[in-house]
């Protein structure tokens, strides 16, 4: 039997695989794991009546109707990961150099986005997220994070204000008009609260403004 064969998992080299990003990981995951502290339940059970009540708009109004079923459902999963944000933004900056360096700047807001959204707040807030009463009819990617704040609401408003910067008001319209279908599709599939969007939202209009004063493209 040979030395390598009869090391102790313990030995020197036997974690030699295991990286920075794996310590980050496992760091984001203790903090994101347990239930929610005390004042975060105290803060969102005072939110429960209005997420009820926008809950409920949706299932009278929206949900279940067969197009409006496909269209949300279809919008949600595009924009997983930004993945939305970032062709719409790359396909821009095939345009011009300047165009390239508004949708390097894009790409790089949401990796901030991201990062506080994920690994900063959600953390803190630990909010469990709603459990849908009906089968849902198409498939679904259930994240592993948890509720708040919505970080499509969040990377979609980042990434209008930046697509925006600079641009008629009917391109704006049309940039936040896509952004509020994005995270409007998080309660519809019922994986956000409302009041996760709206939190969303806000969170992701301060870093795309943060973006824009920090990295000016004129």
């Amino acid at each position: 039997m040979s030395a390598a064969e009869t090391a102790p998992d313990d030995a020197p080299g036997a974690d030699d695989e295991h990286t920075p990003v794996d310590t980050v990981i496992e760091v984001v995951d203790e903090a994101t794991s347990g239930p929610p502290p005390p004042w975060s339940r105290s803060l969102t059970s005072h939110l429960a009546g209005f997420d009820e009540a926008v809950d409920a708009r949706f299932d009278r109004h929206l949900r279940g109707r067969a197009p409006v079923d496909r269209v949300m459902y279809s919008v949600t999963e595009l924009a997983d990961f930004s993945l939305l944000w970032h062709l719409l933004a790359a396909a821009r900056g095939l345009r011009s150099d300047a165009d390239l360096t508004a949708a390097v700047r894009v790409s790089a807001a949401l990796a901030a986005e991201s990062t506080l959204v994920n690994a900063g707040i959600k953390s803190l807030f630990r909010r469990e997220r709603p459990i849908p009463d009906f089968e849902r009819p198409h498939h679904l990617r259930i994240p592993l994070t948890t509720s708040f704040p919505s970080g499509h609401a969040s990377a979609a408003f980042c990434a209008a204000t930046l697509l925006a910067d600079g641009r008629g008001r009917a391109a704006t319209v049309g940039w936040f008009g896509l952004a509020g279908l994005v995270a409007s599709s998080r309660v519809h599939v019922k994986i956000h609260h409302a009041s996760d969007v709206l939190g969303g939202v806000a969170v992701g209009l301060v870093v795309g403004q943060v973006a824009r004063r920090l990295w000016r493209l004129r």
